[in-house]
């Protein structure tokens, strides 16, 4: 495992699984404990620049979800949203003994924090380029479900040439479906270079791969684009009729939540390059019933409107836009996202 000069990594055994945890060297300052949680394809070796930049009166984590970087790769109930995920999360908090943590997630990272905060206790929020409250794909602007199957959302949407690309451990240049190609195309905006590129690679290549854990299964359909979600694996934690955390405006006690995104970011925007009503609509995937049937997913407004609700309820948000940046604000804009951070840990 690629760790920077730093940061260490342990093994956690709790009462779930065994996860591996990344700290900063000189943890346990006492301080605000931030606990980190990537996204999709990845691990918590994203984390690392970020933690390094912290304050070292803050206290650094970064957890591998299951089936990610170092943590066991247990299979993914997806029927039960991220639950497994958060449940995961939470009991590595637990058995860390740091009570409650600022939690920042990213992409659907931030689907895990959002469900943690529905049913655990959370200092703050931050979610960086966060899913939809109401998952990704397959639902108009207030969340309602467009087919009651979830049809085209889940583990048959993935691309069969990227996950060939992962379970062969492709860290070529060459290929268009490979996880640099992918890393270059849609983690990051067009242009941006990091001298950890392949570090980056490595992470998306711990990713356990199956019907149990990334994509995950699917069903057919008789709806447009002929398949459904499942209920086992990754991508299927996201599909609507599993995930909505849209409660989370109705939460009594309502920490300070931080919104960053990228308004280049080609994975969760308004228009998304993953939604397949959106590549129908385009003209990618053929057969596109229309907008009456198969609208894109308007990601972002469903994101603002839950967490307006959320402040008109009492709570406080704030959204961030990086100029320029696409779906990792903080590898692209790391003096501005830790600055942004930290003041927003500082002022829960």
């Amino acid at each position: 495992m690629p760790l920077f000069e730093g940061i260490r990594a342990s093994t956690v055994q709790t009462d779930r699984l065994l996860a591996n945890v990344l700290t900063r060297t000189g943890a346990g300052a006492g301080g605000p404990a931030v606990v980190f949680v990537h996204g999709n394809v990845s691990s918590s070796l994203f984390w690392q620049p970020i933690m390094l930049a912290l304050p070292d009166d803050v206290d650094a984590y970064a957890i591998d979800l299951r089936g990610f970087g170092g943590s066991e790769g247990a299979p993914v109930d997806a029927s039960r949203g991220v639950r497994d995920f958060s449940d995961d999360v939470y009991s590595v908090v637990r058995e860390l003994g740091l009570g409650p943590v600022h939690l920042v997630g990213w992409s659907m990272g931030g689907g895990v924090v959002m469900q943690y905060a529905l049913d655990y206790p959370v200092a703050s929020i931050t979610l960086q380029a966060p899913v939809s409250p109401y998952g990704f794909g397959g639902t108009r602007l207030d969340g309602t479900r467009l087919t009651t199957d979830d049809a085209g959302t889940g583990g048959g949407g993935a691309n069969p040439g990227f996950v060939a690309a992962l379970e062969a451990g492709d860290t070529s240049r060459e290929n268009p479906l490979g996880p640099w190609s992918v890393y270059k195309g849609s983690y990051v905006a067009a242009g941006f270079v990091s001298e950890h590129e392949d570090t980056w690679v490595e992470s998306m290549l711990s990713t356990a791969t199956g019907p149990e854990n990334y994509p995950g299964d699917s069903v057919p359909s008789e709806n447009w684009p002929g398949f459904a979600a499942g209920a086992r694996g990754v991508l299927n934690t996201m599909s609507p009729g599993n995930f909505n955390v849209s409660a989370i405006a109705e939460l009594a006690i309502k920490p300070p939540v931080l919104w960053v995104r990228g308004d280049a970011d080609a994975i969760v925007s308004d228009g998304s390059a993953f939604d397949l009503n959106f590549l129908g609509q385009a003209g990618v995937i053929p057969g596109w019933p229309g907008q009456e049937k198969a609208p894109a997913q308007q990601m972002l407004a469903q994101t603002r409107a839950v967490l307006e609700s959320y402040a008109a309820k009492g709570g406080r948000y704030s959204e961030e836009v990086f100029a320029g940046s696409g779906h990792s604000p903080a590898l692209e804009q790391p003096e501005r996202f830790v600055e942004l951070l930290v003041a927003h840990v500082r002022g829960a």
